[in-house]
């Protein structure tokens, strides 16, 4: 349904409307693999995703008489703001429909973009059974975020930059959420079979895998993660014809595995993403056999950069546990004057900074005379983790950790 015509078809549509995004090498992921991997930045892309490539292509194809009833969609964020910008530009009145539980930037950014925003259910899905009845109500079209050729021919778009920035290209490897990015690329390199896609979900929001199994569309046994941009419930019946027609596996990663990508993303390449834009690099780094076997280049797309600050503060902080980075202490010792003290300075003398303390003087585990210590350690890694073990054991401490 869409082929790699479709997609220079759209590359020409949105040229001047969508960032050539830039790429990136990662020498972390490059030493991991064992061959060169590249990050598509569509983090940097306007309004913060790839959304914009699908959403304009959709759009500008309408007839003056669909335009005329303006658009309306659904969606957690990055499909809101990349409609809401392309009806700005196409002048266009738009209204999205988010979950009650959108990140507030998200809504606010698809405001600023000049879209009407209505809140309502919790899901992606529920949004998107009220924006088939607003425009069942109304006659506007609805832009689907991923079940519609244009939408996936614009979002293709991106393998074509791909292959002029990284022409010996071996493996692209691409968030999935509805199916709709991955599908596009899939499409645009129809006739590059020398170049492989490898999809990527959450394992709490993982539609595909069975889907796939099965040849056709089965909804996601649950939809729990910290990715809301690919929490979507069911495949599109579009992307999956296009996905299952050109055997793309699809990966699945693991709530730890997003965070310490994000983590990585950060601390490594200095740039913000979102939990569902570094799912490419949370399938890299929590299984790199198969990625590239031939040695040729690997490129990950960051597919989105959209993310509330406190919810990147909470996946910083997951992301530090689970790399080790942070020790969980529970210290048992008799509750005498100096006791603490002599606690800390033991941390301190093995190179753990104390983040949190607390006290707890009653307990199953407690005899009378007994407090126990709960402490919060920032350490420097695993390896750092079991030094301060260790020593605090070596030194009579009654402790366990998390």
């Amino acid at each position: 349904m869409i082929g790699p015509q479709d997609v220079r078809a759209a590359a020409a549509l949105i040229e001047g409307v969508a960032e050539r995004t830039p790429v990136q090498r990662s020498r972390a992921l490059s030493q991991l693999v064992g061959a060169d991997v590249w990050l598509k930045c569509e983090n940097l892309q306007r309004a913060g995703s790839f959304k914009i490539r699908g959403a304009y292509t959709r759009m500008v194809r309408l007839t003056e008489a669909e335009k005329a009833h303006g658009v309306v969609a659904a969606s957690a964020g990055n499909h809101a703001q990349g409609v809401a910008l392309a009806a700005g530009l196409l002048g266009l009145d738009a209204v999205i429909f988010m979950p009650v539980d959108a990140a507030l930037p998200k809504v606010a950014a698809t405001r600023g973009y000049g879209a009407r925003v209505e809140l309502v259910g919790t899901s992606v899905d529920e949004a998107l059974v009220a924006a088939r009845a607003h425009a069942d109500r109304t006659g506007s079209v609805l832009i689907h975020p991923f079940d519609h050729p244009d939408v996936g021919a614009g979002q293709g778009t991106v393998a074509l930059e791909v292959l002029e920035q990284v022409p010996d290209v071996g493996t692209i490897v691409v968030p999935v959420g509805g199916g709709g990015l991955a599908a596009g690329i899939a499409a645009a390199l129809a006739d590059r079979p020398d170049v492989r896609v490898v999809g990527v979900q959450a394992a709490r929001a993982a539609s595909y895998p069975v889907s796939l199994a099965a040849g056709r569309p089965v909804p996601a046994t649950e939809l729990r993660t910290m990715a809301d941009g690919i929490a979507v419930g069911m495949p599109g019946a579009v992307p999956f014809e296009v996905l299952a027609r050109h055997q793309v596996p699809v990966r699945t990663v693991s709530e730890e595995d997003l965070s310490r990508a994000l983590l990585l993303v950060a601390e490594r390449a200095k740039l913000v993403v979102e939990p569902s834009g570094a799912a490419a690099v949370a399938a890299v780094m929590a299984d790199p056999t198969g990625i590239a076997d031939d040695g040729r280049p690997v490129v990950c797309v960051l597919s989105g950069g959209n993310v509330d600050p406190i919810v990147l503060l909470r996946v910083i902080r997951h992301g530090l546990a689970s790399a080790g980075r942070y020790l969980q202490l529970h210290v048992v010792v008799e509750d005498t004057p100096g006791a603490l003290a002599e606690l800390l300075r033991e941390v301190a003398a093995m190179g753990g900074n104390v983040m949190h303390v607390s006290h707890l003087r009653t307990g199953g585990d407690l005899g009378f005379s007994d407090v126990a210590i709960d402490l919060q350690i920032e350490t420097k890694g695993p390896e750092h983790c079991g030094t301060v073990l260790t020593g605090l054991r070596a030194a009579g401490y009654r402790l366990s950790s998390s």
